[in-house]
């Protein structure tokens, strides 16, 4: 296209870190060479850090980049992560396992976990879990790459990453650089806006420079620089629903084989992360400040570690909730600038990278099309609304009554796109999908039923089966078939070693 003056000449990221990086790689890859790309951070100022576990789109990100998959674990220290366990969430005492991919694959026209809800009906004991892949490989502690063929079991699981999301910066950062992003030391010291339009118009640094650009991308993490400091954009908190408002951070040795998935334990006043990376394992424990102070969380978190802790814990604050705009004037937010998800589903990195899939689809001119605009905040508020009722889910289908946090989520109101999923379920094991769904239908399934939300019925159509006996045959032909296929496969420390030398 020929730039007739109205093209994106100039894009000033403010900030560093993962989202920074990511946003600034991506660029990179995809604008125009006349696009002069920056990105201004300080040293001084630390990062969040602790977005060490993914979700699978990340792979999608990473192959868009043309990143190779060994280069990236081995530079990044990363393993791979096939699920969830979710531990003590419905009741103490009780796990499930939220995977990547499907349970099965359907027989006939229902779902294969109607073909569970009947067998189970009729006396069966095989777990939800043993039918997916997924899990029959995690819980063994290997690790394959899913198979192309759509007929084999072996192709149903899907699968995403742990890493050092501050390695992962650094080997963007240096991929970006490559390719002409040029980056600037410093620390911003003031903002200034266009008297006419409102929009900013630079930067001031703590040295005196000024930066100018035409399109700015706020990275610069929970302070929001431009989108909130500047803009005064606004905030919706969630924390009514999601009351959970601080997180204490270590990490520690690895001890023990290196599992392929995150593990979640709910805790008295939050819940407790474990993410193992090559090099050591992250934890963390996200609590409410009402019932927990910060020194007592470190505490219950050191003394719950499966290896020696490798640094101080260190605690964060946040509100968990979104601007009220993603996209303010020429100021677009991506990263914990836009808002802040907690981090139970793994999905920060993802939201990261949704931010910079729609700015490179909407990519404005400079004259910021108002229908631009509008289309990214709608979309960007409809996906964090969808997660954020996923993970309203967890809290709400528990049946713990041991602390004040659990009652107060099993009693609290949900939004009505959540209730009526909940009812739907709870009815006949329907799941109920909506626009921009982030996560499907096994997630949703996982979630209900690893947290006891069983349906009261079936579906109606299971009653017009001849033989209604098929469904307990096909459910323990698939759970021995994973079991068969996932005792083959590598270790997955064997895996990661053939992948990347070590």
């Amino acid at each position: 296209m020929q730039d007739d003056g109205s093209m994106i000449r100039s894009v000033l990221i403010v900030g560093g870190g993962t989202a920074g990086w990511m946003t600034a790689a991506a660029l990179a890859h995809a604008a125009p060479r006349h696009c002069r790309i920056t990105l201004v951070e300080s040293d001084e100022i630390g990062t969040v850090g602790v977005g060490e576990a993914t979700i699978p789109p990340i792979r999608l990100f990473n192959e868009t980049l043309g990143i190779n998959e060994a280069d990236f674990l081995r530079e990044t220290r990363g393993s791979f992560k096939l699920g969830i366990e979710f531990v003590d969430w419905g009741r103490v005492g009780h796990r499930y396992f939220h995977p990547f991919g499907s349970f099965g694959k359907p027989f006939d026209l229902l779902p294969v976990h109607q073909h569970w809800l009947a067998a189970r009906r009729r006396g069966a004991t095989v777990p939800l879990d043993d039918l997916s892949m997924a899990w029959g490989a995690a819980s063994r502690n290997r690790f394959a790459h899913p198979i192309a063929d759509a007929r084999h079991v072996a192709s149903t699981f899907d699968y995403a990453y742990h890493f050092d999301a501050g390695l992962y910066a650094q080997f963007l950062r240096r991929y970006a650089e490559q390719r002409g992003v040029a980056r600037i030391e410093g620390k911003v010291a003031g903002v200034a806006l266009d008297g006419e339009s409102g929009r900013v118009a630079s930067v001031t640094l703590a040295d005196a420079r000024v930066l100018e650009a035409d399109l700015f991308i706020d990275c610069s993490g929970f302070r929001g620089l431009l989108i909130e400091g500047a803009l005064a954009t606004g905030y919706q908190d969630w924390r009514h629903w999601l009351p959970c408002d601080r997180a204490v951070a270590v990490p520690s040795t690895n001890v023990g084989p290196l599992t392929p998935y995150t593990r979640s334990t709910a805790r008295a006043a939050g819940w407790q992360w474990r993410i193992p990376l090559q090099h050591r394992t992250g934890n963390g424990y996200v609590y409410c400040s009402d019932d927990l102070t910060d020194d007592a969380a470190a505490e219950a978190l050191l003394s719950s570690l499966d290896g020696a802790p490798l640094a101080d814990p260190r605690t964060l604050r946040f509100t968990t909730g979104r601007r009220r705009l993603f996209w303010n004037r020429n100021v677009v937010a991506i990263g914990l600038s836009s808002g802040f998800m907690e981090p139970l589903e793994s999905t920060s990195i993802h939201l990261i990278q949704a931010g910079i899939s729609k700015l490179l689809a909407l990519f404005p001119t400079r004259d910021f099309d108002p229908l631009l605009i509008d289309e990214y905040n709608r979309i960007a508020i409809t996906e964090f609304e969808r997660i954020r009722d996923f993970l309203i889910l967890h809290y709400k289908l528990t049946q713990r009554e041991d602390s004040r946090i659990w009652r107060y989520c099993a009693a609290m109101g949900v939004p009505d796109t959540l209730a009526l999923k909940i009812e739907h379920f709870r009815r006949s094991g329907r799941l109920i999908s909506r626009e921009m769904d982030l996560f499907g239908d096994a997630s949703w399934l996982a979630v209900h039923v690893g947290q006891l939300n069983l349906p009261t019925d079936c579906d109606p159509l299971l009653s017009y089966m001849a033989d209604i006996d098929a469904s307990s045959a096909f459910v323990n032909r698939l759970a021995r078939a994973i079991g068969d296929v996932a005792t083959a496969m590598p270790e997955h420390s064997a895996m990661l070693a053939r992948l990347t030398g070590g």
